[in-house]
């Protein structure tokens, strides 16, 4: 673990004055570089995240990348470098007057007041300024949101801890296998699969746009996951219907930059910049050179260096919060047993009354299992009262009937992988139906290939469902309900073609 405090120590060149604030991948520094008589800020990245082997390489190779980039709208990383004495990764970065987005809108919030449209535009095109620049570098942020934007003393909106989830996190993962970003702030991609691209930033930038203009992110639940579910897979809810005043201009470039599919966003920055600038002038908003200052001031205290606070200039933040807005990586401490998921997709469900999906999982697995007793039971008796020897025809009315287990979880569970299972199940469950009611079993020998065939369609079926985008989890739950549906009235027909076959066999 990196040491509690660092305070009076050096790091390479730097000696550390004092502790900043931190957060869930790593420790701020106030630090002074004697040589060149600059103060900068250091961020000393835990050292329990960086357990994977190839980590050391991956932070070269990344740290390399970040400090090349050169931009006004880009926090500067002057270096990076590894402390074998405390066995220490750390960036150092320059250090910048002003405050971060998050602690403005927190102001504003608290306030009442609303953002200037002029003001928010201004800021949005600093950083897709930025953005577009680092991805032309092949860099993606992977973690766009208020408190990792700036506003400068100078007037400019600037972007920090670029590289950051990347170098920590490889391509995907950190080394303790969880997700990176902020999860109010996660496009679909990046929470679902773990992959992001220059539209993940786009899509995150969305929510900050929708935050400045509604006041709030467009989702918000109980755990972190809940959130990245309602991100996957609820309905945008639309910010005139928060609050009517919002521009309609700016209200479509909301819409397209949150769109769950990301080749249904802008592709880049260039093209949210020039969607913006056309919204702006819709709407009649004129656009400030820069940020004026003079309005991004806290509840309390005059003008201050931010961005970073040190000494007793800390006292006087409103939201000093902002500092430990950091990515967490850790979901463990923050999703309770007690607290599950909710259902994919809302409105399809069995046991609606049932709050987790656990409970309802349990639920079905449960009905499964009475049913499969009940229907044997009452074959029993059926055999006991009209000795016809129905146990022939016990194979396909059992495979029918797990269908109707398989089918009920298929769609509380939205799987693709149990979509294909029922179908090829189902499959088979009505050769055997035909086999055993004909008694026809030589038939075998020249419909053998509907087997191959059944697995090929039920493949091909699989694969459209998953490719439905927006829709594809509902489509499965849907497929799933008619499924269950056909298994649940093949049974008392093949049960009820046994007993007419039995009499007609006593009588004829």
């Amino acid at each position: 673990m990196t040491p509690v405090s660092l305070e009076g120590k050096t790091l390479g060149k730097y000696r550390i004055l004092e502790p900043l604030g931190r957060g869930g991948m790593a420790q701020v520094y106030r630090a002074y570089h004697p040589q060149l008589d600059r103060y900068v800020a250091i961020k000393v990245l835990r050292s329990d995240l960086m357990q994977e082997e190839e980590f050391l390489g991956r932070f070269k190779r990344e740290a390399k990348a970040v400090a090349a980039l050169r931009h006004p709208n880009i926090v500067q990383v002057f270096d990076f470098d590894f402390d074998v004495e405390d066995d220490l990764y750390y960036m150092v970065m320059e250090l910048m007057e002003g405050d971060t987005l998050r602690a403005y809108l927190s102001s504003c919030r608290a306030r009442g007041r609303q953002f200037d449209p002029g003001e928010m535009v201004r800021i949005l095109l600093d950083v897709l300024q930025g953005l577009a620049y680092a991805h032309h570098e092949g860099i993606v942020h992977r973690d766009i949101k208020p408190a990792n934007i700036l506003l400068t003393r100078s007037g400019q909106a600037v972007v920090s801890d670029f590289g950051i989830a990347q170098i920590v996190g490889g391509t995907q993962y950190t080394a303790s296998g969880a997700l990176m970003g902020t999860f109010s702030y996660m496009s679909p991609e990046q929470g679902l699969e773990g992959r992001a691209d220059v539209r993940s930033d786009i899509y995150s930038l969305g929510i900050v746009l929708y935050e400045m203009l509604t006041g709030r992110p467009p989702f918000d639940a109980d755990t972190p996951l809940a959130i990245l579910m309602k991100h996957l897979n609820d309905p945008l809810p639309l910010p005139r219907s928060i609050d009517p005043a919002i521009p309609e201009a700016f209200e479509r470039v909301v819409l397209k930059a949150l769109a769950k599919r990301p080749e249904s966003r802008y592709q880049n920055a260039t093209e949210m910049i020039e969607a913006l600038q056309e919204a702006a002038g819709q709407a009649g908003v004129e656009l400030p050179e820069r940020i004026a200052l003079a309005d991004l001031q806290p509840l309390t205290a005059p003008p201050m260096p931010v961005g970073v606070f040190s000494g007793t200039a800390r006292q006087g933040i409103v939201d000093a919060g902002f500092a430990q807005d950091d990515t967490d990586v850790s979901l463990e401490p923050r999703l309770p047993e007690t607290h599950d998921a909710p259902s994919i997709t809302s409105g399809l469900t069995f046991f609606p009354k049932l709050k987790t999906r656990g409970a309802r999982i349990g639920a079905t697995v449960l009905g499964t299992v009475i049913i499969m007793v009940l229907v044997n039971l009452g074959i029993v008796m059926l055999l006991g009262i009209t000795r016809i020897p129905l146990y022939e025809y016990a194979w396909p009315v059992e495979l029918l009937l797990v269908g109707i287990g398989l089918g009920l979880l298929t769609a509380e569970l939205s799987s693709h992988v149990l979509l294909f299972v029922l179908m090829t199940l189902l499959g088979n469950g009505i050769l055997l139906s035909y086999y055993s009611l004909t008694s026809n079993w030589e038939h075998w020998s020249f419909l053998w290939p509907i087997e191959p065939l059944m697995v090929i369609a039920a493949i091909i079926i699989t694969i459209w469902a998953a490719m439905q985008g927006e829709q594809a989890r509902r489509l499965v739950r849907v497929i799933g309900i008619a499924l269950t549906a056909v298994a649940a009235t093949a049974i008392p027909i093949v049960i009820g073609l046994g007993i007419l076959r039995g009499i007609l066999t006593v009588f004829f």
